[in-house]
């Protein structure tokens, strides 16, 4: 694995979750506003869990996910900007998986399933604009195998961080993917964060990423501002969350890829503070493709999973692009951010 002590050690990062035998990336953004949707698709079938951490959360087919369901395998996740509005997406994906002939079979035909996640992104721009069905269809038709384009693109491509004392005072977020291989099997993981707390270095603590002081021109620090007693804005419910994947091509059951979602929000922890809060709907997914035809024990999967999420969550912030909006602040990247202090 590799040893990360910089901001330069993340960026040099090569992991992508398509490394992951079985899974392919697929991504539309929205040249009319910044929004979009992230397919990660795996039409030979993956054993899928679940875990919902943030108490907002706006998903589809999570159910079928859970270890006691029927349903033993699903064919796709999406993830989109859009908030409610943005889980047409997975209905594009449904159709363009069915046109693959993926599905599962119910003698007369093949019913693709997958499950959804959404984050709130109507804050940038004109909010009839989001991720339909249309745009979920062409996420898939661009879907591959190489490494999935990182930044403002995608589900993270209106995702903003670091809202707590006021949208103008945020900063922007995107969507990032890691993966990491021991013993021939792998595990990736990709990350929309638009979380409502800061981002930081997993690795040493570095805050990268969040609210700005009043004047914008430093990082506030949630964190240290709300244990001195300063008071957040008033936050509308939902209007952030971080979701994404982790995929594995180890052969695992359905209870193995529920327990992968749990541990991999302990990656959510490390990058993010506050994490899983009223206001935010994180969402986790895990498949488990068995394409490596290996297995690792669950200790080593949990910790690859974990990893993987921390490292494409930093990703997502590192490679963030700044956003200007007519009538609206410019939400600054940490690249531009930086490069003026």
């Amino acid at each position: 694995m590799t040893s990360f002590s910089s901001v330069q050690d993340l960026l040099d990062h090569q992991g992508h979750i398509a490394r992951v035998k079985g899974i392919r990336v697929g991504q539309f953004t929205n040249a009319r506003r910044p929004t979009g949707c992230t397919a990660v698709l795996c039409a030979e079938g993956a054993v899928g869990g679940v875990d919902v951490r943030g108490s907002a959360p706006g998903t589809r087919e999570t159910d079928l996910l859970h270890p006691s369901n029927l349903v033993q395998e699903v064919h796709g996740i999406m993830l989109a900007g859009g908030s409610a509005w943005g889980l047409d997406a997975a209905t594009g994906a449904v159709r363009w998986l069915e046109e693959q002939g993926a599905g599962l079979n119910i003698g007369v035909g093949r019913i693709p399933l997958v499950p959804a996640a959404v984050l709130f992104d109507v804050m940038l721009g004109d909010m009839r604009i989001r991720p339909d069905a249309t745009a979920g269809f062409v996420a898939c038709q661009s879907s591959h195998t190489n490494r999935p384009a990182e930044g403002s693109v995608g589900a993270g491509a209106g995702a903003v961080v670091g809202k707590i004392f006021g949208h103008e005072r945020a900063m922007k977020g995107g969507i990032g993917t890691a993966s990491f291989t021991v013993d021939g099997v792998t595990v990736g993981a990709i990350i929309a964060c638009n979380a409502l707390g800061d981002v930081f270095n997993p690795f040493n603590g570095e805050l990268m990423a969040g609210a700005r002081s009043a004047d914008g021109q430093q990082l506030r620090s949630t964190r240290d501002a709300l244990l001195a007693g300063e008071e957040p804005r008033p936050i509308l419910a939902g209007s952030n969350t971080t979701i994404g994947v982790v995929a594995t091509d180890a052969i695992i059951t359905k209870a193995q890829a529920h327990r992968l979602a749990v541990v991999a929000h302990d990656g959510l922890a490390r990058s993010i503070n506050p994490v899983h809060t009223m206001s935010d709907g994180d969402s986790l997914f895990a498949l488990g493709t068995g394409q490596s035809s290996k297995s690792l024990g669950m200790m080593t999967l949990s910790t690859l999973a974990a990893e993987a999420v921390a490292v494409a969550t930093a990703r997502a912030i590192l490679l963030a692009q700044s956003v200007q909006i007519a009538g609206q602040a410019t939400l600054p990247s940490y690249q531009d951010f930086n490069a003026k202090n």
